[in-house]
């Protein structure tokens, strides 16, 4: 039997479980705000153009308003000003779209303090006890903020200092763009970057070290929870926008069980 019918046949008697890790994407869906006077990006909406009626009798159609940057979605390089002579996320190469995924559990941490950041030790500690991050692969950052995701308010969790959601300290993401083999980072959160970011040294590191390195990011993911610490492999479905910064992706991980 060929590799591709053996996985076919293990998700079919589920030996492999497809985890999907989308957030629903609808009106209601979170969307990052930013201060004046920069501009914001437009929430998702739909916007029928006929539903079985003298507009279209058989048939049931839509257009879609939306940023690339709403929901879960996938950054390119050229999100970034460090990374704007990088790939639009049409130039992602196929191949990258599929790489093993390494789950770190911050949740906890996360409950006790929402402007918790992972430090470098946290991620060595990691290691020690799941061994080396993944060469071409992902980190998930698992938060707990996608319990969140219901509620506008509660997920973005700002107050008159500005957002309050967990993240990564600029120290460790310069570390874990530049110094590791990782191909990605993902998160549960608005953006891969701390809601405290913006203060940082540079402002929004997670964004201008991995975009500027080459590599992407995920955001708004669900169900991590459900996944082992190490050991998936995470399938990122970005349309291929031409000249785009990212995009709405349907997010994917095989499980073996």
């Amino acid at each position: 039997m060929s590799v591709l019918a053996q996985l076919l046949a293990a998700v079919a008697g589920g030996s492999v479980e497809v985890v999907d890790l989308t957030a629903p994407l609808s009106e209601r869906t979170p969307v990052l705000r930013l201060p004046e006077p920069f501009a914001n990006t437009v929430p998702f909406s739909l916007r029928e153009i006929s539903r079985y009626d003298d507009r279209g009798p058989a048939w049931y159609w839509n257009d879609i308003v939306t940023g690339e940057h709403v929901g879960t979605h996938f950054d390119a390089p050229v999100h970034w000003a460090t990374g704007r002579d990088g790939e639009d996320v049409s130039q992602v190469p196929s191949r990258r779209l599929v790489a093993p995924a390494v789950v770190l559990d911050a949740s906890a941490r996360a409950a006790a303090d929402p402007d918790f950041l992972l430090e470098i030790d946290h991620v060595r500690d990691w290691e020690r006890e799941h061994g080396a991050l993944p060469d071409g692969g992902w980190l998930l950052y698992r938060t707990g903020w996608d319990a969140r995701s219901g509620d506008q308010d509660s997920f973005l969790n700002a107050d008159d200092t500005g957002p309050h959601t967990p993240g990564i300290s600029a120290e460790c993401a310069r570390w874990l763009a530049e110094e590791t083999p990782l191909i990605g980072l993902g998160t549960e959160t608005v953006g891969t970057d701390a809601g405290a970011a913006h203060g940082f040294d540079p402002p929004f590191p997670c964004h201008s070290f991995f975009l500027g390195a080459g590599k992407y990011g995920l955001t708004q993911l669900q169900n991590l929870a459900r996944l082992p610490a190490r050991g998936a492999v995470l399938l990122a479905s970005p349309l291929p926008i031409v000249g785009g910064s990212g995009s709405p992706a349907r997010v994917l991980a095989l499980v073996e069980r």
